[in-house]
């Protein structure tokens, strides 16, 4: 469940959504303008999922409570996961 709705460009979420872009975070204090929703989180990683237009339908957003938990393994690996939600939206 998200904590709020995310302006376009705003935060991590708001950034992966406005660059079509991952977007990792070693360390969510470092990035300008977080958005927390919880007080645990130290790290992210933030994948745009697309639409058949090639447009961001949503992102999938995944914390963790260690820094620098996520890395390129996991960018390519959750990326095969957005693919295959990509393949059921429309």
């Amino acid at each position: 469940m998200p904590c709020t709705r995310i302006a376009f460009g705003k935060g991590v979420c708001g950034t992966c959504w406005r660059e079509k872009r991952v977007i990792l975070v070693d360390d969510i204090e470092k990035f300008p303008g977080h958005i927390a929703c919880s007080s645990e989180s130290k790290s992210e990683i933030v994948l745009p999922v697309f639409d058949t237009r090639k447009r961001v339908a949503m992102v999938m957003d995944i914390d963790s409570d260690r820094l620098s938990a996520f890395d390129e393994t996991d960018k390519i690996y959750l990326g095969k996961i957005v693919k295959l939600i990509e393949k059921i939206i429309e």
